[in-house]
């Protein structure tokens, strides 16, 4: 069967992407090799989302005494939680089926195998095309230790299978993943301990920004260790797993009924037959160029398979890239402003250069930072634990950096996005009248501070 464009992978750089090729008049064949919308619609983003509403929720009733409510009774029913997370990812998942129909994409369900650069097979069946995205996703990865490849390891996917909040849980990994889990279930009664290898939980954000977040999360009863390698995992005759770890040089143990593996995951590129198509790739992904073509003309790779940036809007923005290219038209997306978040509570959001990439660059910067204590709303939320450091360049005086920790972190670092995207300048941004009062009067404070 012959189309336009062959993309395989449903996810987010999958499937939307299919759908604005359809709207711009390219026939279209979307392989589907597990559910529609991927990891973040099925395993990730959306249904980590609900739970970490649930937690909110769980969290407003615990301190419901400090509003209006003099005594407040109530019970976690984890049933809840899975038939309202699993009821709101299956609307999506047939919203997405809809639009897919409607736009008369041809959808096929199964593994995809190249058979040469234009020829890929699914099932014995043979499509071809001109032009192939590559957006299978990622998995899962484990610590190479004893123990890690156990069933009773939880990995983000084996951990929304639980149909109960474990007593005690160790978390191995301190990244978004990891951290985000460790929010929700201590919200639902877990006792929660993360172990972390790097000196800071979420590497890739800002230092000040991880700091307040482990004080946070610390507070709340979670215990984070960092700078510990997981050495090895065992289970106990009555089920107990005991996690070992190193911290100083000096061997440790932790107890817990679950363990949850969050170190990081890996591109999926199995299976695949890239070999049959000349597409080069290693374990860490597959490399592209700035229009997210591989080394074979007319075969690209976005999101999680190229390893570039594990982000599912990223991946969208990459196959909108990918798909110009293919038409031979030309965009003005900036990959090096990219929003990301992580769902804790509270929550965190970031855009553009932290101080340190700065300070490894050589650059000269200027910081304004602000506090969420200071702010009328927050306050009025109460919502006081927060913080936000902006960073310019000291020069141009251009916004580069934006760093938030607190209530709507990652609405407040897009609108961050959104100011540097423009070109915003730190007088620039003073002149910006903001509403009053709002949470967004902290991005002012920080510029004017």
């Amino acid at each position: 069967m012959h189309s336009d464009l062959i993309i395989i992978g449903a996810g987010p750089g999958g499937y939307e992407t299919a759908l604005e090729a359809a709207a711009r008049g390219l026939s279209v064949t979307l392989v589907n090799g597990g559910k529609l919308g991927g990891t973040c619609l099925n395993e990730g983003c959306i249904p980590t989302k609900c739970m970490v509403r649930d937690a909110s929720v769980a969290m407003t009733l615990r301190d419901a005494t400090e509003f209006c409510a003099t005594e407040v009774k109530y019970d976690i029913d984890f049933n809840k939680v899975i038939t309202r997370r699993e009821g709101v990812v299956s609307q999506l998942r047939d919203g997405v089926a809809m639009l897919l129909k409607k736009a008369k994409v041809n959808v096929v369900d199964g593994m995809a195998k190249f058979k040469d650069s234009n020829i890929i097979e699914v099932d014995g069946q043979e499509y071809d095309a001109p032009h192939i995205i590559i957006a299978t996703g990622s998995h899962s990865r484990t610590l190479p230790v004893p123990g890690a490849d156990s069933e009773w390891v939880l990995d983000s996917t084996g951990i929304l299978n639980l149909e109960f909040v474990p007593a005690e849980l160790v978390v191995v990994g301190g990244g978004v993943i990891g951290m985000e889990f460790a929010s929700v279930f201590a919200a639902l009664g877990s006792k929660v301990t993360v172990i972390e290898y790097m000196k800071q939980i979420l590497p890739p954000f800002d230092s000040d920004i991880t700091k307040r977040l482990k004080q946070s999360l610390s507070k709340r009863g979670i215990e984070i260790i960092t700078g510990a390698g997981v050495t090895r995992l065992e289970q106990n005759y009555e089920y107990k797993i005991d996690v070992t770890y190193t911290l100083k040089g000096e061997e440790h143990h932790k107890l817990c009924d679950n363990v949850l593996m969050a170190v990081g995951r890996g591109a999926n590129v199995e299976g695949l037959g890239l070999e049959n198509a000349g597409v080069a790739y290693s374990t860490k992904g597959i490399p592209v160029d700035d229009n997210m073509q591989t080394n074979v003309p007319g075969i690209y790779a976005v999101g999680d398979v190229n390893g570039k940036m594990m982000l599912a809007h990223a991946a969208t923005a990459q196959g909108r890239r990918a798909l110009n290219h293919i038409l031979g038209e030309s965009d003005n997306i900036n990959f090096d402003i990219v929003p990301s978040a992580v769902f804790t509570i509270p929550e965190c959001g970031m855009a553009g250069l932290t101080e340190e990439q700065c300070k490894e660059r050589g650059m000269a910067i200027e910081t304004g930072k602000s506090f969420y204590r200071a702010n009328g709303k927050a306050l009025a939320m109460g919502e006081a634990d927060g913080y936000c450091k902006l960073i310019f360049a000291k020069e141009s005086g251009l916004l580069i950096g934006a760093h938030i920790m607190g209530a709507d972190a990652a609405l407040l670092a897009q609108q961050c996005a959104d100011l540097m995207s423009l070109g915003a300048t730190r007088q620039r941004m003073r002149d910006i009248i903001f509403g009053h009062p709002t949470l967004s009067e902290i991005i002012l404070v920080a510029a004017q501070s």
